[in-house]
């Protein structure tokens, strides 16, 4: 029985190294895809929830972007949605969601990403209809980095009547 040399291993591991070092740059894009596919995911189901819970208890229900944290900074404006967000029963009406007010649900999106909400600010709201309150919502999200024209981002569209409909070229431009 004949087995190997030390000098054949390190000939061998060397040529592996070599081959996933020329491979691993193509698998970034794959990633990043795969990070927006599950943002975007987690965003229009969590949608679909707040919007049926709204239904069941007669509305004051709102999402709610999550603050940034020591772990996560990619949300420093009102409009930035890079850490997450939850939904609450306003149970006080005040539009937003508060310490004593019951969490229904929370979101913490992947790393590197970058959510951002077209306009509007911190919170959706949804009425008793599960109408969203105002007019239309946009929501791009991107790899952290890219712009919108990369091929991963993603935009999520909702009428002010709740449609929800994902577009390949974010933002959107009416609900």
């Amino acid at each position: 029985m004949r087995g190997f040399t030390a000098i054949e291993l390190m000939v061998t591991l060397a040529i592996l190294a070599v081959l996933a070092a020329l491979a691993a740059p193509s698998f970034t894009p794959i990633v990043e895809r795969w990070r927006v596919r599950q943002a975007v995911d987690g965003f229009q189901s969590t949608l679909y929830f707040a919007r049926s819970e709204a239904i069941k208890r007669g509305g004051n229900v709102v999402i709610e972007k999550l603050a940034n944290n020591g772990s996560c900074t990619t949300a420093p404006t009102a409009n930035d949605w890079g850490c997450g967000w939850l939904v609450c029963e306003d149970s006080n009406s005040d539009g937003t969601c508060s310490a004593t007010e019951p969490v229904l649900q929370r979101y913490e999106t992947a790393p590197r990403l970058e959510v951002s909400r077209t306009s509007g600010g911190a919170q959706i709201q949804f009425n008793r209809w599960g109408m969203v309150a105002g007019s239309w919502i946009g929501v791009t999200i991107v790899p952290q980095g890219k712009s919108v024209s990369d091929p991963a981002a993603r935009g999520v569209c909702v009428s002010s009547a709740g449609r929800v409909r994902v577009e390949p070229n974010p933002p959107c431009i009416s609900g």
